[in-house]
């Protein structure tokens, strides 16, 4: 069941799209947003909460001509983000199109709109939001892209010894030398839990494997990863101490 915020400075073509949509049965819900600065405050605090939250947005169906940022500039901002809703376009205008698409917008739909072709454009939602949650193991998932000097290269997840929060950003180390990615940690932290890496700090995330000691000091942990000394927080002492015992089968 798709999760949708719709989006319109103008009050009856938003309450006409949201009932054309919350008549889709493949829509669980369907909630409006007047303007741009309120739609991207609602997607900022549903990425933040995760896809399993009742807030999450699936897709966002979007208006071009607004009063302030305009439908344009809020899908060049959510591109920004780690993992941005699906977005389709609704305007009365059709020569954005071209400039939609280069924003990978999954539709076009012109105003004013009809019930068949909304349908069509929830269709095409419905079917990209399956790819992404379908469990099929990618081996993409097995690298993550990075930017070097203009190239992208691509890192192998396994060379991976840990990863450090930089603002909205993270810096990966590995035994060669680090990498800085525009990804934040929780995120990291989700994606890669079940290849063995854990929190110990705000600040780290360590791959189980590659920790070579664990330290206690006057109460304070720390382990060593490769050359490197990472502080471990109170609130994750014991959870990582449990999890080093029952690796190594104590």
């Amino acid at each position: 069941m798709l999760r949708v915020l719709a989006v319109d400075d103008e009050e009856p073509a938003l309450e006409e799209l949201l009932y054309l949509l919350r008549a889709d049965p493949r829509i669980g819900s369907a909630e409006g947003a007047t303007g741009a600065t309120e739609a991207l405050r609602r997607i900022g605090a549903a990425v933040d909460a995760g896809p399993e939250d009742p807030a999450a947005v699936d897709v966002v169906f979007l208006d071009i001509h607004m009063a302030g940022l305009t439908g344009l500039d809020v899908a060049q901002l959510l591109a920004g983000f780690a993992a941005p809703p699906l977005i389709v376009f609704v305007t009365a205008h059709e020569g954005f199109a071209v400039h939609a698409f280069d924003l990978k917008a999954v539709d076009y739909v012109l105003k004013p709109v009809r019930r068949e072709r909304l349908a069509e454009a929830v269709r095409r939602v419905a079917e990209q939001v399956g790819d992404r949650q379908a469990p099929v193991h990618d081996t993409a998932a097995d690298q993550i892209p990075v930017e070097l000097g203009g190239v992208t290269r691509f890192v192998a997840v396994d060379d991976i010894t840990y990863a450090e929060a930089q603002g909205d950003y993270a810096r990966l180390h590995t035994a060669t030398g680090s990498h800085l990615v525009r990804v934040p940690l929780t995120t990291l932290e989700e994606r890669w839990r079940s290849r063995g890496f854990v929190r110990i700090h705000r600040r780290h995330l360590v791959a189980l494997g590659r920790i070579d000691e664990l330290r206690l000091d006057a109460g304070s942990m720390s382990v060593r990863v490769g050359t490197a000394e990472l502080a471990v927080s109170r609130r994750h002492t014991r959870a990582l101490r449990d999890l080093l015992m029952r690796q190594t089968g104590r």
